[in-house]
């Protein structure tokens, strides 16, 4: 079997994980929070017929050694955490985090749960929740006597009751940072899950330390970039062409060679 067909194999395959990753992005460039994935390869053990430096007699040795490669594989996915272009939706529950940080939920396993994905709103309690009815972390309830609310760029909840012209706070929003965001588990529906890779959390108000602050009436939007993608799809696409003819070209070889022994 020739090796060429085996290594042009590992090509296409890392294609092809690279068009899914694409293809995800796409699909995600209208999703509030979403950040994008980035395919991260490496390329296989090396068959080392001759040690670089290796002795070619008593007094001379090798300049290079003879290493064949062996293809290549994804090593990992990453998630690009670089910010989102901003939008304003005018509703008084939505907020963008202005820099680093990741809002906390409440999940139903009682785990907690961070997302960039600021469409807040409230449940038939009054609690604070995601568009998926998860509570926010600390929760926040907003009284059904109150005629407006205000988010403070630092987290503050405050809200207006009816008939009064002072305002009254309800509470604070706090935000998560970690030290690898990347290393966070992307579980759908804008969460994260915190592992040992991305680091325990640092909480703190909006706007402490390396903390962004929040806009109130804002969203943050996928930071996904059509363009940049639909060169890398290209890009993807030709390069899957060419393993394919490198696999084309190593059966040409073994079928012309199969017929010149006979």
């Amino acid at each position: 079997m020739n090796p060429a067909m085996w290594i042009s194999k590992t090509g296409i395959q890392a294609q092809d994980a690279k068009l899914n990753a694409i293809a995800n992005n796409l699909a995600n460039v209208n999703t509030v929070g979403f950040k994008r994935d980035r395919m991260v390869f490496e390329d296989l053990f090396y068959q080392v017929e001759r040690q670089p430096g290796a002795k070619v007699d008593q007094n001379n040795a090798a300049p290079s050694g003879v290493q064949l490669g062996n293809g290549t594989r994804l090593a990992g996915t990453q998630k690009v955490f670089t910010t989102g272009s901003v939008m304003t939706s005018s509703q008084p529950l939505d907020v963008a985090i202005m820099g680093n940080g990741f809002l906390q939920v409440s999940m139903a396993n009682g785990e907690t749960g961070y997302t960039r994905a600021g469409q807040l709103q409230l449940n038939s309690e009054g609690r604070i929740v995601n568009a998926q009815g998860v509570p926010l972390q600390p929760e926040i309830t907003i009284p059904k006597e109150a005629a407006s609310v205000t988010i403070a760029e630092n987290g503050l909840v405050s809200v207006t009751m009816a008939g009064s012209a002072a305002p009254q706070e309800v509470g604070q929003i706090t935000l998560a940072n970690f030290v690898n965001p990347t290393g966070l588990l992307a579980l759908g529906s804008n969460l994260f899950q915190e592992t040992a890779a991305s680091g325990a959390p640092t909480l703190g108000n909006p706007g402490e330390s390396s903390l962004g602050k929040l806009k109130q009436g804002s969203l943050e939007g996928s930071n996904v970039q059509v363009v940049e993608e639909m060169v890398d799809m290209i890009s993807a696409q030709r390069t899957y062409e060419m393993n394919t003819k490198v696999l084309s070209a190593a059966d040409n070889m073994m079928q012309y060679l199969a017929q010149s022994v006979r």
